[in-house]
């Protein structure tokens, strides 16, 4: 039986997973498998490459820098988070990532991203760590309306959280039967409705299924949560979830919340280590 890990997003509330991340790295725990989702994509990949503290250490790092993330970076050049910079600078150049190391880890690395042309999630495996898969990486993590549509094989590409936001049962369909979900949002939450929905629109009015994926993406998000509960309740899948809602906006670079929300992952995931080496282990 295969172990897999999988990640929701959520931006900064990303945090969270990091802390988890880096309490499973620190206890050396291993899967066969990950996949993440946005934030859950860009945090999780340093799991695969093991370089425990690294997501903190670089928004805590480039919090006010302008080229990386907020309003100055979107008015520049189109995208809230800098792409240019954040995704072919900062991983080579300023807080490098280690790519051998992630090409040496056997666990599979998958990541989710939307192909807005059809409204379907695109699922790739991203083996290697160079600037064409990064590309990948900054598909998953593009915003909608705050973000420019990233084109890769003929295919334009936003957030996968806009169409499989919990992708457990993907995973699961790839053969990965019990899986680690680590969610960004306290047990019994539940999506409301985007009031915003017209805003993005009218700002995504090129693209005419963005703005209609975004206005259903709450009944597609408690679907999935309805889902992961039930596979909870079967006992192939363990949770992992903050204790309550991470207080910190999607592109917010408070220091303090940030290392605090960090600290939430890295609690929850210590005080539930015996349990998650029991569930891997069965």
């Amino acid at each position: 039986m295969k172990n897999g890990l999988v990640l929701e997003g959520g931006g900064l509330r990303g945090m969270f997973t990091s802390g988890v991340i880096d309490a499973l790295l620190e206890e050396e725990v291993s899967f066969d498998g990950m996949i993440g989702v946005s934030a859950g994509a860009l945090f999780g990949c340093n799991y695969k490459s093991r370089q425990k503290g690294r997501a903190l250490r670089y928004n805590i790092e480039l919090k006010k820098d302008p080229r990386y993330m907020g309003l100055r970076s979107l008015l520049k050049t189109g995208d809230i988070v800098g792409a240019e910079f954040s995704y072919h600078v900062v991983p080579f150049e300023i807080d490098v990532f280690d790519g051998a190391a992630f090409e040496a880890n056997p666990m599979d690395f998958w990541l989710v991203a939307t192909d807005i042309m059809t409204g379907k999630p695109v699922y790739h495996q991203m083996k290697e760590f160079n600037h064409e898969e990064l590309e990948w990486m900054r598909a998953s993590a593009s915003m909608p309306a705050v973000s420019r549509p990233v084109e890769i094989e003929g295919q334009l590409l936003l957030d996968g959280g806009m169409t499989d936001a919990i992708p457990l049962r993907a995973f699961q369909d790839r053969g990965y039967e019990r899986n680690v979900v680590v969610l960004t949002q306290p047990a019994g939450y539940y999506k409301k409705k985007t009031k915003l929905a017209w805003i993005i629109r009218k700002l995504t009015k090129k693209y005419p299924l963005v703005g209609e994926i975004m206005a259903h993406r709450h009944e597609m998000y408690n679907r999935e949560l309805e889902y992961i509960t039930q596979q909870a309740k079967a006992g192939n899948t363990l949770l992992i979830y903050p204790e309550e809602p991470l207080k910190i906006g999607r592109t917010e670079l408070s220091e303090k919340k940030m290392r605090r929300i960090h600290r939430q992952g890295y609690d929850v995931a210590k005080a539930m280590m015996q349990e998650i080496k029991d569930f891997l282990n069965r």
